[in-house]
């Protein structure tokens, strides 16, 4: 007579616990692995968006307003979804002559922040640096989050610029996703007050031999002149990046991407230094 015998409660409960210890090690192991696949994946991705430009540059004489370009609609300035040229059949500055694919200008973690549901965005200005005792404030950044939208002069107005949502290095979300702060800049030839207009009539920022030498709008900028920084690993408490590590991207014009402290990248943005 052949008897067959079960696992018994106290058997079945030890291996649920042993496959339980198992995953709560391999799980964050599998997340770091991710996290830093990610990583090297948005660094190589930046690096080339780097020589892109300076191919650019080179054949252009000066580096472009935007990376992708900026979004407009068939018969409308002003874009809408049902109305808007898509990203892919844009002739930008980089792509598809100096990129040859649009998830090259998309951050691995970046799915559309608070405008997922969008094609493209408006910007805010990142955080603005106060000017010290001493200082030329208009050297300094211009307008802040709490200012206007980041806006440009067509034909002697002032119009609110339009971004592609895919391009994560153009613009990108400003805070922690539960937020919904919106998108802030990343990207542009010039922020200061000598460059930047604050009215198109008259035009008032014509440049200056003391501004910040640290903008892409100039013809020679530094080496260390930011080209745009990826914001999307950072680890957030209570609305503000934590000091855990350098989890931020910085892209500069001389060096390529590095890794920065998140909390100073979000408190200086294009102003910190390699």
């Amino acid at each position: 007579m052949n008897v067959r015998r079960g696992f018994t409660l106290i058997e079945l409960l030890v291996v649920i616990a042993i496959i339980g210890i198992l995953a709560a090690i391999t799980f964050p192991v599998f997340t770091r692995a991710k996290d830093s696949g990610y990583r090297s994946s948005d660094i190589s991705n930046m690096n080339q968006i780097r020589s892109a430009l300076e191919l650019y540059k080179q054949d252009q004489g000066a580096f472009p307003p935007a990376l992708l370009g900026y979004a407009t609609g068939y018969s409308n300035f002003t874009p809408s979804d049902s109305d808007i040229i898509p990203a892919n059949l844009v002739a930008g500055a980089l792509y598809p002559k100096r990129i040859n694919s649009l998830e090259i200008l998309r951050p691995a973690y970046d799915r559309g922040g608070t405008e997922a549901s969008k094609l493209f965005t408006m910007a805010k200005w990142p955080n603005k640096v106060a000017a010290g005792a001493g200082d030329d404030e208009k050297a300094f950044q211009r307008f802040g989050p709490m200012d206007r939208p980041v806006s440009r002069c067509v034909d002697t107005s002032l119009v609110t610029n339009y971004y592609y949502n895919i391009s994560g290095y153009d613009v990108a979300p400003a805070g922690p996703p539960s937020a919904g702060p919106g998108n802030e800049l990343r990207y542009t030839l010039f922020w200061t007050g000598y460059s930047v207009p604050s009215s198109c009539n008259p035009v008032d920022a014509v440049g200056s031999g003391n501004d910040n030498p640290r903008q892409l709008g100039y013809t020679d900028p530094p080496d260390t002149t930011v080209i745009t920084w990826n914001s999307f690993f950072r680890d957030w408490s209570n609305g503000v990046p934590e000091r855990s590590g350098k989890r931020d991207l910085v892209l500069f014009l001389g060096g390529g991407a590095k890794p920065y402290d998140s909390r100073e990248v979000f408190e200086k943005s294009w102003q910190v230094n390699p």
